[in-house]
């Protein structure tokens, strides 16, 4: 057990989401006037149910979902058994004659059907192969678990279905035209009807929040502490990061949700792993746990890899016929989902924020095509299109040349050639601008590694974003390979962070009030996990062990205020937001001041150019061209002010000239002004496209707003950390070996930030916390400058170098801030563009 290190230290229980003396508050019901959703106990799994019928879009399409997967699976078994067992290949190859085949001196094509085994034959094969007989018997046994858990889920969906009908007044047929904000404002309100928690008499945007993101929250936290995922060094590839679909349910399964997990419930941790008493011993144990869950994996790995290979052949192969160009298109990585995810975020909310930076995203990975590659695709292109050319002209001149041995073939081979020659060759129109589209990309994203500002145009940060978004064929690749490398993940290198994930659920784990043990991070406390790099100095208790990394704690909690505007943040949070407000307001008459602010202004300009021509009402236009129909703040001589934009978001309180607060709160008024069977969906004369329209204002609105904050607090930060060595995922060290003795050390990091202990290759350098009071003024003057891509920087780039994990960036002695050169004209300070 001397192997076993951790860097985590104990959090005080501090949290409680209950309104002032109602935390020990139980509500009672008479018998006779409980209502059927009075109570109810799994609210977990409750809100989960309903937030996944709400994005099915209803009980039938979320039934005939799920009929077709079992019916798929059906499909693939049967099917597959059938080309094995029941094919005559020498029949269908030509390799051998069909009886009766030559009739009077005329050759009859073979049909078909020919090829086919008779049933009795095609039965004996099958009974005679033991390996097909076992794989028959295993899928049997898992259709029958599937086909079990769906009548289940039928059921409970069915009282889900009734609970929209009933309670919320939401009929199925609109349910798709109803946002998930409509919904859970109507849950929020019939909680004093129902008591549907009887903890609480009130419930909030983040109770419901923490139930349905309960586990998905210690993922992210996880992640971003950098417990999860495994890192490998691979020869000529460099750092590779490994996370699939198959290792994430692993992940989940001993740790959250399986038997002997570490939680006893949906809402609770098991009370074992609460003290520190006996974590030697529970590390040892879970140790164990994880050897048997990967021999386990290693065991069955030769079946999960014939269903992974044969369903990733029937999806994917009409697709690739169709578009052969889709294995050279990207996707969000699923640790690049886990990794950008802010903590309470749900997934819907995630899938649209990435969906927008997907053209940005996909356009940056464009600027890196190798000129090399480049020139031999268009000649390896010119040369099959040339041979592909004379075989389809001899195809239409005269049909029988299909009928020559491989032409047919060697024509489908050429195209396939054509189209992934195409993905090599750049657009001869696309411009070179990488830091332009990574700005653009961070709008979206709202997180990034502070190296890579200035550093776009490397390849070093081109490999780790790619990490992030990768080629679809190197997902669909690592999926079939996860059968076979997640076992020795499990046995090798999982079992030795053992210790350090008992202390993580151990210190990072607080009860709330109605709500249950949730990972701390999830609560979005500044005091307890803030960052003093990220505007939280001053604020912040946590020490360098209990920080969240890059931002996450302040990000996700401006998400969650921008997303859920109704919310009442808790009083160091609100503070945070209402100073950051401060900080905006003063630099107003500034902006104001600027009247080329508008037309030049890069951030707007690079947001409007990636956003996708199917979104016709784009808000990012908008605040360009400033439409008289939304209540933006303008200037006194005309343009655009995105100073009041940003200063006008103030959670909890309704802001004049918040189109996104006071429209939420009209929207959300209309639905909780009334109650019983007269609550309508939605106001007289308003229809349901209406309505949907509405919602889809809202979101772009929230996007846009909280695409400004993240790029505003992104350029605060990289003003603070221009005299210190940055610390991110790919730089931070897994452990910093603590051990125990971290809890007495906390206890006296307490009093002050200026005495938090480093890392022993940590740079010394002059301790600051960052108020946002002492931060130059004129921010916004350089946020345009430096997003609006028409000038070029004089700061001296710091050098770039990756180091490997577990160690700091050093690659440069501690700079600090460098003077803010003068403003300069378009004229002067040209655009540093070169074309592909």
């Amino acid at each position: 057990m001397a192997a076993f290190t951790t860097e985590y230290q104990r959090l005080q229980s501090s949290y409680t989401d209950s309104p002032p003396g109602e935390e020990d508050l139980l509500v009672h019901v008479a018998d006779g006037g409980k209502s059927p959703w009075h109570h109810i106990e799994n609210l977990d799994l409750f809100f989960s149910r309903v937030y996944h019928l709400h994005q099915k879009n209803g009980f039938l399409c979320m039934l005939l979902s799920e009929m077709f997967e079992l019916v798929q699976f059906v499909f693939v078994v049967t099917f597959t058994t059938f080309l094995v067992s029941c094919v005559d290949y020498d029949i269908l190859f030509a390799n051998k004659l069909v009886n009766n085949t030559h009739r009077e001196n005329q050759l009859i094509k073979v049909t078909l059907p020919d090829a086919f085994l008779p049933p009795c034959v095609c039965t004996a094969q099958i009974r005679q192969n033991v390996l097909i007989i076992f794989i028959l018997m295993i899928a049997g046994v898992f259709w029958i678990h599937r086909l079990v858990k769906f009548i289940y889920n039928i059921c409970c969906y069915w009282e889900i279905c009734a609970f929209y009908k009933n309670a919320l007044k939401i009929p199925m047929a609109q349910l798709p035209y109803c946002s998930w904000q409509e919904v859970q404002a109507r849950i929020i309100h019939i909680q004093k009807e129902h008591q549907i928690c009887i903890h609480k008499r009130e419930l909030s945007e983040l109770d419901i929040y923490h139930r349905i993101l309960r586990f998905k929250n210690y993922t992210v936290a996880m992640i971003n502490k950098s417990l999860l995922p495994i890192r490998f060094h691979v020869p000529f590839l460099g750092e590779v990061v490994f996370y699939t679909r198959g290792l994430k349910y692993n992940f989940e399964l001993i740790f959250l949700w399986g038997p002997g997990s570490l939680f006893q419930n949906e809402w609770s941790l098991k009370p074992e792993y609460k003290r520190a008493g006996n974590r030697l011993e529970l590390a040892q144990k879970l140790s164990t746990r994880i050897l048997w869950i990967g021999i386990t994996n290693l065991l069955l790995c030769p079946i999960i890899l014939i269903w992974q290979i044969l369903y990733a052949f029937f999806s994917y192969t009409e697709v690739i016929k169709r578009e052969p160009g889709s294995l050279g298109a990207r996707c969000w990585s699923l640790y690049g989902r886990c990794y950008l995810r802010h903590f309470n975020e749900l997934d819907h909310e995630l899938q649209s924020r990435l969906s927008k930076g997907y053209k940005a995203a996909s356009k940056y990975m464009n600027c890196f095509l190798s000129p090399l590659l480049s020139v031999l695709a268009k000649n390896l292109a010119f040369f099959a299109g040339s041979i592909l050319a004379v075989l389809i002209t001899l195809t239409v001149y005269d049909e029988d040349v299909l009928a020559v041995e491989h032409v047919l073939t060697t024509i489908t081979l050429l195209g396939l050639c054509i189209t992934v020659c195409r993905c090599f060759i750049p657009d001869k129109h696309v411009v070179f601008c990488p830091e332009q589209l990574l700005r653009v990309i961070l709008s979206h994203i709202h997180y990034m590694p502070d190296h890579w500002q200035g550093a776009a145009n490397r390849y070093e940060t081109r490999d780790e974003f790619a990490q992030l978004f990768q080629y679809k064929a190197v997902f669909i690749l690592e999926e079939l390979l996860s059968p076979i490398i997640t076992p020795f993940i499990l046995i090798f290198c999982l079992r030795r962070k053992s210790l350090e994930i008992i202390d993580f659920f151990r210190n990072f784990t607080v009860e709330v009030v109605g709500v249950g043990d949730t990972c701390s991070f999830a609560q979005m406390d500044v005091r307890q996990h803030g960052h003093p790099a990220w505007f939280s100095g001053g604020k912040t208790e946590a020490s360098i062990y209990q920080q969240a990394e890059d931002g996450k704690t302040e990000l996700s909690l401006m998400h969650f205020a921008i997303t859920n505007p109704q919310w009442q943040p808790p009083q160091d949070s609100t503070a945070f937001i209402s100073q950051l407000k401060e900080k905006v307001s003063r630099e107003k008459g500034a902006v104001i001041g600027n009247h080329s602010f508008l037309p030049e202004n890069g951030v707007f300009t690079s947001l409007q150019s990636v956003q996708s021509e199917s979104e016709p009402h784009s808000l990012i236009t908008n605040l360009i061209a400033g439409p008289p129909s939304l209540v933006f703040q303008r200037g006194r001589d005309g343009p655009l002010d995105p100073a009041s934009s940003l200063r006008s978001f103030s959670p909890g309180q309704n802001v004049p000239g918040s189109l996104h607060t006071s429209l939420l709160r009209n929207k959300t008024g209309r639905h909780t002004a009334g109650s019983g069977p007269d609550m309508k969906m939605m106001s007289s004369g308003s229809s349901a496209w209406e309505g949907q329209l509405q919602s889809m204002v809202l979101s772009e609105y929230a996007s846009t707003e909280m695409s400004l904050h993240a790029l505003y607090m992104h350029e605060l930060h990289k003003q603070q950390m221009q005299g210190e060595p940055s610390r991110h995922v790919w730089h931070r060290q897994d452990s910093d070996d603590s051990g125990e003795s971290g809890v007495e050390e906390a206890e006296l990091r307490r009093p002050s930030l200026m005495t938090i202990p480093r890392s022993s290759t940590y740079p010394v350098t002059t301790s600051r916390t960052l108020d946002l009071r002492e931060e130059p003024t004129g921010l916004l003057h350089t946020v345009h400058r430096r997003y609006g891509g028409i000038s070029s920087s004089t700061e001296p780039q710091r050098p770039f170098s990756q180091q490997p994990m577990g160690g700091w960036t050093e690659s440069s002695p501690p700079q600090h801030p460098a003077p803010v050169p003068e403003e300069g004209l378009e004229d002067e300070l040209p655009p540093q563009m070169h074309q592909v």
